[in-house]
């Protein structure tokens, strides 16, 4: 009789246990099945900085679109520190991913440490910033030589064809700043617009706006627009405009329709942002980043030169945003009404 009770407790054990497992399986099978089904696949995204806020908009979408694929992304920001972003790259090599998505710092600094991941067998996408000289397997950006083309075709339709322009650009260590000169310089080129002054601004340091503007109106000169290489350095020169009692009366034009850009272009100070569909960039980006992983072809048609390589090259349209189609391009799509008209109350209804 003892031995039957022993007997019958163990196999009660032995069920409750399975039922337990069975539940714990079930927890995970839910899990797996809410991020999409998984693929096995591993993505590293090594981030510039996510100071400036359209990176931080990218990654979440980045990383939900790739999860809704059954993707696990290991995301690593380098606070715009090179020797960071090589060690990161270095740790997703380690780690064995299956692509490495890059938003470079250095156009040219990853030349080694992209070899050594694509010996290993791992993709590498340069998203937004094509890397020079390392032949990525594809490069995803905006088409940014219109960017530069719409700052200087709304330029000159603001000033007319002639007059000193002054242009606080980007990093000179980002490829992207050389393609929207390219661009820019196509329209000015067929004007009398005077190039006054030209300054890059070393790791996108924004406060270089205000320097820069300052110091050219502390010269005496008033210039009659400043082309920023984004709208985080556009809202530095523009408050060395304010402190000079200048806001709203330069024609100041900006890049990535970031909220307080588009919140200054309809106050008035600041006349035109580039509004560049980051939304559908970063989504694409993880879609192609899965199926190269897995080994599905990409179709991609265009290719780009990085100086020594055509490497395949996927673009988007950039659009131009003014105070006239701000409703049409950004509202309740890429920011909400209620805080872009935040400062114009009568604009919020």
């Amino acid at each position: 009789m003892k031995k039957a009770r022993k007997i019958g407790a163990i196999i009660l054990l032995l069920t409750l246990l399975s039922a337990l497992t069975a539940c714990i399986s079930g927890e995970e099978s839910k899990n797996t099945n809410d991020a999409g089904e998984n693929t096995g696949v591993s993505i590293g995204l090594s981030i510039d900085s996510l100071v400036i806020e359209r990176w931080q908009r990218e990654r979440d979408l980045f990383v939900s679109k790739a999860s809704e694929l059954g993707a696990e992304v290991n995301v690593q920001n380098a606070n715009g520190i090179v020797e960071d972003q090589i060690k990161q790259i270095e740790y997703f090599i380690g780690k064995k991913m299956d692509v490495i998505v890059i938003i470079a710092i250095d156009d040219h600094a990853l030349i080694d440490v992209i070899a050594k991941a694509k010996k290993e067998g791992i993709k590498i996408i340069a998203y937004d910033r094509l890397i020079r000289d390392a032949n990525v397997d594809l490069y995803i950006s905006i088409a940014n030589e219109k960017v530069g083309e719409l700052m200087g075709k709304y330029i000159k339709q603001a000033i007319g064809n002639s007059g000193n322009i002054i242009q606080i650009k980007g990093s000179p260590t980002d490829n992207n700043v050389m393609m929207v000169q390219e661009g820019f310089e196509s329209v000015i080129s067929t004007t009398d617009i005077v190039i006054d002054y030209a300054e890059f601004s070393d790791n996108w340091v924004a406060e270089n706006g205000f320097k820069v503007t300052s110091a050219y109106l502390a010269s005496g000169r008033i210039p009659d627009a400043i082309m920023c290489g984004n709208d985080n350095i556009a809202a530095q020169a523009i408050r060395a405009l304010m402190e000079n009692r200048l806001g709203g009366k330069v024609c100041v034009v900006g890049q990535d329709a970031d909220l307080e850009a588009c919140q200054r272009i309809v106050e008035g100070t600041q006349y035109m942002t580039v509004y560049k569909p980051v939304e559908k960039l970063a989504k694409l980006a993880a879609e192609m980043a899965v199926d190269m992983a897995l080994g599905v072809s990409l179709n991609v048609r265009e290719t780009i030169n990085d100086g020594s390589y055509d490497v395949p090259y996927e673009k988007l349209a950039p659009i131009a945003v003014t105070k006239d189609n701000m409703d049409t391009v950004i509202t309740g799509k890429y920011h909400q009404k209620n805080e872009i008209y935040l400062n114009v109350p009568d604009k919020q209804e």
